[in-house]
């Protein structure tokens, strides 16, 4: 019995393999919960109101770009207390638009997101 074609199965094989897996790498978005009945810095500061939207973005009614977010927000919030911020998504929001949103929240080290559902 030749070994020949058992070989070129193989390569056949790995080629295949090679050619439909993926190399990329997905990133995670760490979400946590917050503790029931614990007091924090955040009840004497006033939360920020995001408003999400598949093409829109409000911030306590104003509109904003996704782009200009994070710089406009630290010129807001205070540096050293903890700055609760809602965020509400509206029926046409995608999951990918979500996730665009907290890995820019996620840059502000004070901000305490706070996911709501659907208006």
């Amino acid at each position: 019995m030749s070994v020949t074609p058992l070989i070129d199965v193989i390569f056949l094989l790995l080629l295949f393999f090679m050619l439909t897996s993926t190399f990329s790498k997905f990133a995670e978005i760490e979400l946590s919960t917050t503790g029931a009945g614990r007091q924090t810095d955040a009840e004497t500061v006033a939360p920020l109101f995001l408003q999400l939207g598949e093409a829109t973005l409000t911030v306590n009614g104003e509109p904003f770009g996704l782009n200009g977010l994070e710089a406009s927000l630290t010129g807001r919030i205070d540096t050293e207390l903890v700055q609760p911020i809602i965020v509400s998504l509206r029926r046409d929001v995608t999951a990918q638009r979500l996730t665009d949103l907290l890995v820019v929240l996620r840059s502000i080290p004070t901000a305490r997101v706070t996911v709501l559902g659907d208006a």
